[in-house]
C-alpha cells in the first residue's frame, strides 16, 4: 500500500465565494516605519495609492495586496512530465486598535487568498515536498482572522482563526526558497491530520507569547483545533474546508510550544547574528498503527483494522546563523539555516526530517538587494510503513524523499522580484510508482516566480 500526503489541485469550481471575496482577499500589512517595500512607493502613477495607505496607517489601519505567480515544469522524472502555473493573490488588513479606538495593546488581523492555477506537484511530480509554497485548490479562501491583546509589551494573547506556520518552525533564511517544505515542512504536513494548521488551512486556536521581539528569549505556547478540515472530512481536507469558513472545533486539540533565543540582533552588533529555536507538538487524538492491527498482528496478514494509538508528538530544532558579514549593517552577508525534527515511527509517515541551506545576500556587484540561495531537504519514511509494505508484497517500497533547490531572487524594483529556480527531487513521494507501475524517476524541476507587493 502506498501512503503519502495528497496535494490535489481542483479544477475551477463555481464562483460561490464572491460574496466574501473582499473579506478574504486579505497578508501581513505592516503599520510600522519598517513596512516591506511596495510598488505603490516605486511607481509614480501609484503615488496617490501610496499616500492613501500612509493616511490609513496613521489612523491605525494597514492594508496591502501581494501577488505571487509561479510557472514550473518537470522535463524529466516524476510520475509524468508536464508544466503548471500557480497564482496567489493575497490581501491583508491589520488594525492597531490603540490608534484606532484607544484600546492599548490591541491588534486585529485578517488575510486571505484568491488561488488560481494547476499544481505541478499533484498532477505531475507526486512529491511529498510541494514544488511551490503557493500550490493549493483553486478557490477564494479566508486564512487567518484574529485579535491580539498585549500586556506590558511582554505578554501577547492571540485568539481566532490561526495558522501555526506563521509563527512556529520558521527559519529566517529558509523563507527565500520556493519549495513548500522550507516553510511548513513535509514532516508536519504529512503527519498531522489535514496537514496541520498551515497554508492553505488555518483553524480556530489560541496563542500566548511571552517576551518581546527585542528580547533575547521568547516563548510561544499555542493550542489549535486538531484538524483544520473538521472531524467528518473523509477526502481532501482542502475540499472539506473549501473557503476557509469551516471554523471547526470538533476534533482533539493540537498543542505546540517553542522557545526562541536570539543573539547579536542589533544593527551595530559586533558579532554575527543568529537564533536558535527548540520546539515540540502534541496531538491528543487517535492515530492508526501503520503496521499492526488491534490484536497486535500484521495488518497485511490479517486484513483487520489498524490498531489505534493514543496521541502523537514531535520535537524539532531550528538554527539560523549569519556566518559572514561584509557590511556593517548586514546588507552583504552569508547566512546558514538548519532544521531537524523527529516523531514516533509507528504512527507517522515521515519519522525523521532535516533541511538546511545557505543564503548569499547583496554579494552581486550593483545588485545590493539580490539574494542567491542553495538548500536541501531529506525526509525518511518510517520503518513501520516500510514493514507493512514488505508484509503485503507492495512494490515499490517507500524509503525516503530528498531534494535540492538552487534559486536566485532578483529585485527589479522595491516591491517586485523575479526568481528563477532549480529543483531536483530524489524518490518523489518517498519512492512511489509512476503510471507504468515502476518507481517514479528522480524529478528535474525548473521554473520562475514573480512576486509583487502593493
Amino acid at each position: 500500500m502506498e501512503l503519502r500526503k495528497s496535494f490535489a489541485i481542483a479544477s475551477p469550481g463555481r464562483w460561490r465565494a464572491a460574496a466574501f471575496a473582499a473579506l478574504v482577499a486579505l497578508p501581513s500589512a505592516a503599520l510600522a516605519d519598517d513596512a516591506p517595500p511596495s510598488l505603490t512607493d516605486s511607481i509614480p502613477q501609484l503615488a496617490s495609492v501610496s499616500a492613501f495607505k500612509k493616511q490609513l496607517a496613521d489612523k491605525g489601519i494597514g492594508f496591502q495586496i501581494n501577488y505571487i505567480g509561479d510557472v514550473f515544469g518537470n522535463p524529466s522524472g516524476g510520475q509524468k512530465q508536464g508544466a503548471a502555473y500557480d497564482g496567489r493573490l493575497e490581501l491583508v488588513i491589520d488594525a492597531d486598535l490603540e490608534k484606532l479606538t484607544g484600546i492599548q495593546g490591541g491588534a486585529f488581523h485578517t488575510n486571505g487568498y484568491w488561488i488560481t492555477g494547476g499544481g505541478l506537484t499533484s498532477n505531475y511530480v507526486g512529491s511529498l515536498m510541494p514544488v511551490t509554497n503557493t500550490e493549493a485548490l483553486v478557490t477564494v479562501r479566508l486564512y487567518e482572522l484574529w485579535y491580539e491583546q498585549k500586556f506590558y509589551d511582554k505578554v501577547a494573547l492571540r485568539f481566532g482563526q490561526l495558522a501555526a506556520d506563521t509563527e512556529f518552525l520558521l527559519s529566517k533564511y529558509g523563507a527565500l526558497f520556493v519549495n513548500g517544505t522550507y516553510g511548513w515542512p513535509a514532516f508536519t504536513a504529512a503527519n498531522l491530520p489535514g496537514g496541520g494548521p498551515a497554508y492553505p488551512l488555518a483553524t480556530p486556536g489560541v496563542r500566548l507569547k511571552l517576551g518581546a521581539d527585542s528580547d533575547p528569549f521568547t516563548v510561544l505556547l499555542a493550542a489549535y483545533n486538531g484538524d483544520p478540515a473538521g472531524k467528518n472530512c473523509l477526502g481532501n481536507p482542502q475540499k472539506c474546508n473549501a473557503y476557509g469558513m469551516t471554523f471547526a472545533l470538533d476534533t482533539s486539540p493540537l498543542a505546540m510550544q517553542e522557545i526562541q533565543y536570539r543573539y547579536n540582533q542589533a544593527k551595530d552588533a559586533q558579532g554575527l547574528a543568529g537564533s536558535v529555536k527548540l520546539g515540540s507538538y502534541q496531538h491528543f487524538g487517535n492515530f492508526d498503527d501503520l503496521r499492526y492491527d488491534f490484536a497486535g498482528l500484521p495488518i497485511a496478514l490479517t486484513g483487520n483494522y489498524p490498531g489505534q494509538l493514543r496521541g502523537n508528538w514531535g520535537i524539532y530544532g531550528v538554527w539560523d546563523q549569519q556566518i559572514l558579514k561584509l557590511a556593517a549593517d548586514g546588507s552583504k552577508s552569508v547566512g546558514l539555516f538548519v532544521r531537524a525534527m523527529g516523531s514516533p515511527e509507528d504512527r507517522n509517515l515521515i519519522n525523521f526530517y532535516i533541511d538546511g541551506g545557505l543564503n548569499f545576500a547583496g554579494l552581486v556587484p550593483n545588485r545590493p538587494d539580490d539574494v542567491f540561495g542553495v538548500a536541501g531537504a531529506y525526509g525518511k519514511i518510517s520503518n513501520a510503513l516500510r514493514s507493512y509494505q514488505y508484509d503485503s508484497g507492495a512494490y515499490p517500497v517507500q524509503n525516503y524523499e530528498a531534494m535540492i533547490e538552487v534559486t536566485y531572487q532578483a529585485a527589479l524594483m522595491p516591491g517586485w522580484t523575479i526568481q528563477p529556480d532549480f529543483q531536483y527531487i530524489f524518490h518523489p513521494g518517498g519512492n512511489i510508482a509512476d503510471a507504468s507501475g515502476l518507481p517514479a524517476k528522480d524529478a528535474l524541476v525548473l521554473g520562475v516566480r514573480t512576486s509583487m507587493a502593493f
